[in-house]
């Protein structure tokens, strides 16, 4: 569907064995994705949805990460020239999320205030990445100076988050922000 929007669910590590197949981290929750017959598109990670689709030929876990198989993939030349791609999906085909629960694309550009600003006080800044450390989930924000702050979006630190109003609300740890801001 052209101008659909593309998600990243998972980025291509490195090819695995002699028959073509890839070693994948997903960063997906559903496994419908990689079922055999569905249709991923592998792209460059600063461009999802501009590259090419595959059909999932096979897929099983080992050491937990995704083994799978594409058609036209036949050997381990054809899946080292795919390291370093994102595997996407179009945004149409993922899996609603819980209803406590957001997308992480959905969360990029929101509004970031700090919990009891009054509604006269400025934002904070604005919600550029999301990164995963392996633990918690790191948000980087951009504040109003230019300066990146580095976020633990740990539940208790995140009271509200207002898709519609495109805003979200932090709360802190005491002297955090100081770390960022030279305050």
């Amino acid at each position: 569907m052209a101008g659909e929007k593309y998600i990243i669910v998972g980025d291509v590590v490195r090819a695995h064995g002699i028959r073509g197949e890839v070693c994948i981290d997903s960063h997906a929750d559903s496994p419908s994705y990689f079922e055999r017959g569905a249709v991923v598109r592998l792209s460059p990670r600063q461009a999802p949805g501009r590259g090419r689709d595959y059909a999932v030929r096979a897929a099983r876990v080992h050491k937990e990460r995704l083994l799978v198989s594409f058609d036209g993939v036949p050997d381990r030349n054809a899946a080292e020239a795919l390291r370093g791609l994102a595997v996407c999906v179009p945004a149409s085909r993922l899996d609603p999320p819980d209803p406590d629960e957001v997308f992480l694309h959905e969360l990029l550009g929101l509004r970031v205030r700090l919990a009891g600003a009054a509604p006269a006080d400025p934002d904070l800044g604005v919600l550029e990445d999301v990164r995963d450390s392996g633990g918690a989930e790191l948000w980087v924000i951009r504040d109003a100076a230019g300066n990146e702050i580095l976020f633990p979006a740990a539940e208790e630190l995140v009271p509200e988050i207002d898709l519609g109003a495109r805003l979200v609300v932090i709360d802190p740890p005491p002297g955090l922000l100081e770390l960022y801001q030279g305050s």
